[in-house]
């Protein structure tokens, strides 16, 4: 079982629970086709980001196999949500989870994503006790192939033409880490 003691604070970001007021912000990111393009899903109106925000704020803890932690992404100098993160617990009998994460754009290119996903790998291996964490993304998402790279996770597979995103077949790069890697991090 998993319920992280939010908030929980890095060097510039403040990781929490999704809120009622986050609905103007979320819907800003998931709103934007260049944030949606490689996504599974096209981009929301307010109610279907309302409807998002909603599965969201029932998502703070796991404690069992399927379910989905939903985590906020504020940074800490203007409280401004940038971005949510997603932990799946895939399963507990092999310790296996999955990381997700959606920024703003106009928040890329400042290491926001890494500092936030870094943390969510935290809390899968040394609070959730996880073996193996993976992250999937379209094959032609080239930032985010790079920032799990630079997590530290390794491009395990590139699944050609293995979904269909808005339409389209794309191929899906795997990349993934495990226990032992993340203990033996230069950083840490």
């Amino acid at each position: 079982m998993l319920r992280p003691a939010f908030p929980i604070r890095t060097a510039r970001l403040i990781l929490r629970p999704f809120r009622p007021g986050d609905l103007d912000a979320l819907h800003a990111v998931q709103s934007r086709e260049d944030v949606t393009r490689y996504l599974h899903w096209e981009p929301r109106t307010r109610l279907e980001a309302a409807t998002a925000l909603a599965k969201r704020m029932r998502r703070d803890m796991l404690d069992g196999d399927g379910q989905v932690l939903g985590i906020a992404v504020e940074r800490a100098d203007t409280g401004e949500l940038i971005g949510d993160l997603n932990l799946d617990w895939l399963s507990a009998e092999h310790r296996r989870g999955e990381i997700g994460f959606v920024f703003h754009p106009s928040h890329h290119g400042r290491g926001f994503a890494a500092e936030a996903a870094t943390e969510l790998l935290r809390l899968g291996f040394d609070e959730l006790g996880l073996h193996r964490i993976i992250g999937r993304c379209d094959g032609r998402n080239g930032p985010s192939a790079a920032l799990m790279q630079r997590l530290g996770m390794r491009q395990e597979a590139c699944l050609r033409e293995n979904v269909i995103v808005q339409g389209t077949w794309a191929d899906e790069l795997v990349f993934a880490m495990l226990e032992q890697e993340w203990r033996a991090r230069p950083s840490r």
